[in-house]
């Protein structure tokens, strides 16, 4: 059965890179999805959107709404659903040997995008189906579980740094998952490398969640970032990636 992971933190916590180490070690294949404005992922797998001319779902919707003029003529009659799925398979899913990859990007227009939201719930996990592991890289905000894109999710991992605002991010994903009912199993707490390990004793006693460990600080993350190298080439002695792998070890992930 498909496996739903959201991963959600602040900016400057560790989430993106925790996500791209969690591919590293969990089943194959997997679908990735960047649902971060920052968009960081893909430069932290060493995917290179632009080389292969892929689109994030937004700049789809863009030129549909905009009824862009390089669509080709049979798209611009094609039911709305049906456009929006071909152009997703076509234009905005990544594909490597190790995962496919879906960036939502920003949103570029004004108004309602209630009803391209509705498409997306029903193509995303019709989609997710064909793969074993999906990851989605959320801000910490939970918009797109706000918008209830994704309705079902296995676990929740909250990368977290020492501040009232990662506390409060914790509070605010159990409120939006009761109040437009999203269902997940499990809400795991990670700290990242800012806590020392003292700090990291208060996590055990946030009511309704478990926490699983502590991302230490790894310089070969931060050098592999500068110099746009995957995440994924990390050596086997990478203290950051053995971290992930442990951490997902104990909230019961077949890891390798």
């Amino acid at each position: 059965m498909a496996t739903t992971i959201v991963v959600t933190g602040r900016g400057g916590t560790g989430k993106s890179s925790f996500v791209a180490l969690a591919g590293r070690h969990l089943d194959t294949p997997q679908l990735l999805i960047d649902a971060d404005p920052d968009q960081s992922l893909a430069a932290l797998l060493g995917a290179d959107l632009t080389a292969t001319d892929t689109k994030t779902i937004s700049d789809v919707l863009y030129d549909i709404q905009a009824a862009a003029k390089k669509a080709p003529a049979d798209l611009r009659t094609m039911p709305l659903a049906e456009k929006l799925k071909y152009l997703l398979h076509m234009n905005c899913l990544y594909e490597s040997a190790t995962f496919d990859m879906l960036v939502l990007g920003v949103k570029w227009t004004t108004g309602c995008y209630c009803h391209p939201n509705d498409i997306l719930r029903a193509i995303l996990p019709e989609l997710a189906a064909n793969y074993a592991i999906t990851i989605i890289d959320s801000p910490a905000g939970l918009e797109h579980l706000n918008r209830r894109i994704v309705r079902k999710v296995d676990d929740i991992f909250a990368v977290m740094d020492p501040s009232a605002k990662s506390l409060r991010n914790v509070e605010r994903i159990r409120e939006i998952s009761a109040q437009v009912g999203i269902d997940f199993q499990n809400l795991y707490l990670v700290a990242n490398y800012r806590f020392s390990e003292e700090q990291t004793d208060s996590l055990a006693n946030i009511p309704g969640t478990t926490y699983l460990g502590r991302m230490p600080h790894d310089p070969d993350v931060e050098a592999y970032d500068r110099a746009g190298q995957s995440l994924l080439e990390l050596p086997a002695d990478s203290v950051a990636s053995a971290a992930v792998r442990d951490i997902l070890s104990k909230a019961g992930y077949s890891v390798h």
